[in-house]
């Protein structure tokens, strides 16, 4: 099956490390309208810090502006113990001006969440490992990238190949691909998972398990995103390579997401509210 190139239009390209050039204050890039599909990304957030606490602020403040209806976890939304009191002080908490709102999260397992954490109520797993919702014009589908078991590959290629909707998007915590140096790419999740992606028209993957974020050249008509600093960090940890449009090592940071029509738009925002990159993907037709 061909596919059809994907088009990325950036306003600017971030230089590692540095910043784009300055925006006014809290400048929302994004279309922001009212029959779109918008949801922001965080992964690796869940540690009960005060960074997490200053990114969730941010978080909320640009909700006011842009209100987004969802968040998409990427994994590792829980660190070190994960008993009741946790769960206020590393999630209730730093996000309950969004779940006052009725922001609704949806989560996928990272290598550091207890897997019985599917359970929880506010992460809208009911209980599974992996499961598929749709917005709109746009299907999601969030995996286990902890345990690629054959009845799960089944389960994916089934539901990609049934999909209707004209967007497909994936998410999981351990990336396909990455410039990260702690971890990187996991070529052996992306050996079993890109052939399925290419072949039944993903668009869009998101990931963690890097904490940073990133931007990866689209590979194979696919648009790669990493967005694992939602309260860890590893500044400098940012190996560039030839894959790489754009990264930012230096802060803890989230994403703003909205698909409208066949465009989907993307700011991302720092811990301190600076916009370290954002753009345009446009979904070809006859994919």
């Amino acid at each position: 099956m061909t596919r059809a190139p994907v088009r990325v239009f950036v306003a600017a390209a971030l230089v590692v490390g540095g910043l784009l050039p300055p925006l006014a204050a809290q400048e929302l890039t994004l279309p922001n309208l009212t029959d779109s599909v918008k949801f922001a990304a965080m992964g690796d957030n869940g540690t009960g810090d005060r960074p997490e606490y200053d990114t969730a602020n941010q978080m909320a403040a640009w909700h006011d502006r842009f209100p987004f209806d969802f968040v998409i976890m990427l994994g590792d939304n829980m660190y070190g113990s994960q008993k009741p009191a946790d769960f206020v002080q590393k999630f209730e908490r730093p996000y309950r001006p969004l779940l006052e709102t009725g922001v609704r999260f949806y989560a996928s397992l990272g290598n550091h969440d207890n897997p019985g954490n599917n359970a929880y109520k506010p992460f809208n797993m009911n209980g599974q490992r992996y499961y598929t919702y749709a917005k709109k014009n746009v299907r999601f589908f969030v995996l286990d990238s902890n345990y690629l078991d054959p009845e799960q590959v089944g389960w994916i290629t089934t539901g990609l190949r049934d999909a209707s909707e004209p967007w497909k998007i994936v998410y999981f915590h351990h990336p396909l691909y990455s410039d990260g140096g702690r971890h990187g790419s996991t070529v052996d999740l992306r050996v079993r998972l890109e052939p399925i992606f290419v072949k039944y028209g993903v668009n869009v993957v998101y990931s963690g398990h890097d904490h940073i974020y990133e931007r990866l050249k689209p590979q194979k008509g696919i648009l790669y995103f990493v967005s694992g600093a939602g309260g860890e960090l590893r500044k400098g940890d940012i190996e560039p390579s030839a894959q790489m449009a754009a990264g930012f090592d230096q802060d803890r940071s989230f994403m703003l997401n909205e698909i409208a029509g066949d465009e989907l738009h993307f700011q991302v925002i720092s811990r301190t509210g600076q916009t370290v990159d954002r753009g345009t993907m446009r979904r070809e037709h006859g994919e």
